[in-house]
């Protein structure tokens, strides 16, 4: 048999014969979603817990707050409440002051904290109407339900990318290294089999590995969230396999000349860390300085996350992401060129 589906067939087997690797690689991605998920699942309306600081006029800004929805009021005493703040037990705290006979209120919160601000602006509303304001008009309020517009529809996509990055990375990087230590590259040497060889058969088992994690994250992400594709199934294979080569070239460089399992992890969690902070995985990278973002679109995990949400939440073209794919054949071809010419078999 020729070397590419023998070495393929070899992983293969290897890989089945191994459980913990099997669970990492298809069911952690499956555990991730589902926690995250029911984590941040839909809820009609978000509560907010809010201190009124007890004195003589405290109980009337509780009896104000109750009832409403969005507000569970708690009265407590100034000390616990910075402690509450503190620890994140509560997000803002109402105080009442009386100046010249006249009441008022005086709020305390981490304007940087999320839902710090929305809360303070709820909580006084409630008050400011409950003292005799009267708003010029009446509001209209329509709830934005729209399929594909939640945070998990958002998060699917990014766990896929660190899913295939992590499994090119580990699945390639780290079993070269472990074949090293084990001495088995060295008996390969001693065969007719080429480096290139011996590469591409890494690299095509992973992508075997690969197609049954991708379908069952998806169908579980499906049938617990409802989590659909709004663009080309063929649109999302095609960038799933430019991922996963993607990542699987990076962990074949830094497999080709790592001696130590020390060594390997090392520089794989060196060169993935960043990412999973900066890439946009649990929250868009915008949020970071505009400064940053020419070096963040450019890493290799952020274009297999924006090309995949455009195509499964917007339903964008394949065409429309011609950027992100340059991108990755990029991060494709550079790194599997750069192993080629330093892999070694033996130290």
């Amino acid at each position: 048999m020729h070397p590419i589906p023998t070495i393929t067939i070899t992983r293969l087997k290897e890989f089945v014969r191994r459980p913990e690797a099997v669970f990492w690689v298809y069911f952690f991605p499956v555990l991730m979603i589902v926690v995250l998920g029911v984590a941040f699942r839909n809820q009609t309306q978000e509560t907010f817990d809010i201190d009124v600081i007890k004195n003589d006029r405290a109980s009337v800004a509780v009896r104000q707050l109750e009832g409403q929805p969005q507000i569970a009021a708690h009265l407590v005493d100034a000390a616990e409440s910075s402690l509450r703040l503190r620890a994140g037990r509560s997000v803002l705290a109402v105080t009442v002051i009386v100046d010249r006979g006249q009441e008022g209120f005086a709020y305390r919160f981490d304007a940087k904290r999320p839902g710090a601000l929305a809360a303070k602006n709820i909580v006084d509303d409630i008050l400011q109407a409950a003292n005799g304001r009267v708003d010029a008009f009446t509001a209209e309020e329509t709830q934005f339900d729209e399929p594909g517009g939640t945070y998990v529809d958002f998060l699917v996509p990014g766990l896929l990318g660190i899913g295939l990055m992590g499994g090119g990375m580990w699945g390639v990087g780290y079993a070269i290294v472990d074949m090293r230590i084990r001495k088995l590259l060295k008996r390969f040497m001693a065969t007719p089999m080429r480096r290139s060889h011996f590469l591409l058969s890494m690299l095509l088992s992973r992508l075997v590995f690969m197609i049954p994690q991708i379908v069952l994250t998806l169908l579980v992400a499906y049938w617990m969230f409802d989590v659909r594709i709004y663009g080309s199934v063929g649109a999302v294979i095609f960038l799933v396999v430019l991922g996963a080569f993607e990542f699987a070239a990076l962990g074949l460089m830094i497999g080709s000349r790592a001696q130590t399992v020390e060594t390997a992890s090392g520089l794989m969690n060196f060169v993935m860390l960043p990412m999973y902070t900066l890439c946009g995985v649990f929250f868009s990278y915008q949020r970071f300085p505009e400064f940053f973002h020419p070096v963040i679109r450019a890493l290799p995990l952020t274009p297999i996350i924006d090309s995949l949400r455009a195509v499964m939440m917007d339903g964008d073209s394949l065409w429309n992401q011609w950027s992100e794919i340059l991108v990755m054949l990029a991060w494709c071809v550079i790194p599997f060129s750069i192993a080629m010419l330093i892999f070694r078999w033996r130290e």
